[in-house]
């Protein structure tokens, strides 16, 4: 059986970005489509046919590839995935690349925008979550879920219960975006050779074409203090120094 990692999320956060970039190394072989994004694990149909069925529909074979990736964000906001990747590839690295989160937010609620989704205005939006954030969408997860889904901590405890810490990368978007280190890094510990350049790496991809309003003085406060208890759970609880996100700010700064 062939090696396997499965990027979960977080949505808007450069997934798009990482699964060019390790599909490009001759070692990864990344599971198509790109778009839309396989979610094998949450198919109840297509899961119940195995491993078989998963690896040749999503996969080609690519010559020198002995690692095999998915990118999937739903996975992060479904304990299911998480459960069914575990059964099936317990040793699978399990890669979250997080995204201050405010601006995460605002980049869901104008990609929402864009695809028609959303008639809301980003005032209302993020207030009127939680009513909205319930209701029946064909979307695999609510498009409405705006800041819960920044509640990354949240998220990656569940993955805990399935997988070692260790199994568990997580990277940041401001950190990792054009950093050649931060990608040998992560090339280092996902077991393949760290000598490679990505013709990609100073790329962009997946940017909605709507400018974006910055958001007023209140809402910015409103989003800030909303996310100060959960990004300290995160720093904490994973160690990372989040001072790159401007929505962070150790305790007493």
């Amino acid at each position: 059986m062939n090696e396997h990692f499965f990027i979960i999320g977080a949505q808007r956060s450069g997934t798009t970005y990482l699964y060019s970039l390790l599909d490009s190394h001759p070692e990864i072989e990344m599971a198509r489509p790109l778009r839309p994004e396989p979610k094998f694990f949450l198919d109840d149909s297509r899961f119940d046919q195995g491993v078989v069925v998963y690896e040749r529909a999503h996969f080609r074979q690519k010559p020198g590839a002995r690692l095999l990736g998915e990118k999937s964000t739903s996975y992060m906001e479904h304990e299911k995935a998480a459960r069914r990747i575990a059964a099936i590839f317990p040793a699978a690295k399990i890669i979250a690349l997080l995204r201050d989160p405010v601006e995460r937010a605002i980049s869901n609620y104008y990609f929402s925008v864009e695809n028609g989704l959303e008639t809301l205005n980003m005032d209302q939006a993020f207030r009127r979550e939680a009513e909205r954030a319930t209701q029946a969408t064909t979307a695999s997860v609510s498009p409405f879920a705006y800041l819960a889904r920044g509640r990354y901590a949240d998220y990656l405890e569940v993955y805990e219960r399935f997988f070692p810490r260790e199994q568990l990368i997580i990277l940041l978007t401001e950190q990792f975006t054009g950093s050649l280190e931060a990608y040998r890094s992560l090339c280092e510990r996902l077991g393949v050779s760290n000598d490679y350049v990505p013709p990609e790496l100073h790329s962009r991809f997946n940017e909605t074409g709507l400018p974006h309003a910055v958001p007023s003085p209140n809402l910015a406060k409103y989003l800030y203090d909303y996310y100060e208890p959960a990004n300290m759970r995160l720093a904490v609880r994973y160690d990372l120094d989040l001072r790159c996100w401007p929505s962070f700010a150790p305790a007493g700064e």
